[in-house]
Formats: C-alpha cells, sequence, structure tokens
C-alpha cells in the first residue's frame, strides 16, 4: 500500500489515494469505458481524497447512474469515478494513467482483471473481455 498523488492535466484538480497496485487494477469493455481507456485502481471512499479542484469538475452519469464519472471542466481529463458495487460496496476508481508518481514498473507489473460491463456482467475475470 502506498499513498498516490495525481491530477488532471491541467493541474486544476488534485488527489492522493492509498492503493496497493500489487492487488490488481480494472479494465472494463463497457462503451464508456472502451471509448477512454479507462484503467483503473478501485478503493475505498475512505482512502481517496480529493485534495483541491472541487469546483473544477464536472459529472457525467450513464446508464443505471449508480456511477458518477467526474471529469475536470477546464482539460476534460477524468481522474476517477465514484460508484457501487454489489462485490465491493462504495468505491472510487482512480484511473492509474492520472497517478503523477507511479513509475512505469509500477503500472506494468499491476495485475489487471476486467469486466463485461458491455453485457452487464460486473463479475470479475482475469482474461481480457472483447467488445
Amino acid at each position: 500500500m502506498r499513498t498516490y498523488r495525481g491530477s488532471c492535466h491541467c493541474g486544476a484538480v488534485h488527489f492522493e489515494a492509498d492503493i496497493d497496485l500489487s492487488a490488481g487494477t480494472i479494465r472494463c469493455n463497457c462503451t464508456l469505458c472502451a471509448k477512454q481507456r479507462n484503467w483503473a485502481a478501485i478503493v475505498a471512499p475512505a482512502a481517496f481524497r480529493l485534495l483541491q479542484g472541487a469546483a473544477a469538475l464536472s459529472a457525467y452519469r450513464c446508464n443505471t447512474g449508480i456511477e458518477q464519472h467526474v471529469f475536470c471542466a477546464v482539460c476534460g481529463i477524468k481522474p476517477f469515478h465514484t460508484g457501487a458495487s454489489p462485490q465491493r460496496g462504495p468505491y472510487v476508481a482512480v484511473s492509474v494513467a492520472c497517478l503523477d508518481d507511479a513509475t512505469a514498473a509500477e503500472l506494468a507489473a499491476a495485475p489487471v482483471s476486467w469486466l463485461d460491463g458491455r453485457n452487464d456482467d460486473w463479475t470479475i475475470r482475469t482474461d481480457p473481455i472483447g467488445p
């Protein structure tokens, strides 16, 4: 477990999160995640702290409206989203691409699990799922 700092592109939004990248990351094939090439580390809400930029965030809710996909209204980057799932309860999905101090080696070593969001099947899988 390590505390990572992250931000959007323009620097309006800054956050920190306690993440164990070796515990794994998530990729989803729903149309939103696929088009954004979303790759996230899932943490409990208590492990995430928005340090700056709440006023710069805008939100988008799709399908069920359970997940709140937030993005910087200045540069458009989506540094995290929030939601709740039957397996995890409330969570924050932190975009690993927005972690400013994660090394390339840490990211390359992070295991990836897959979700079939396109078919509303949220079972965690170890093999990639096609569109």
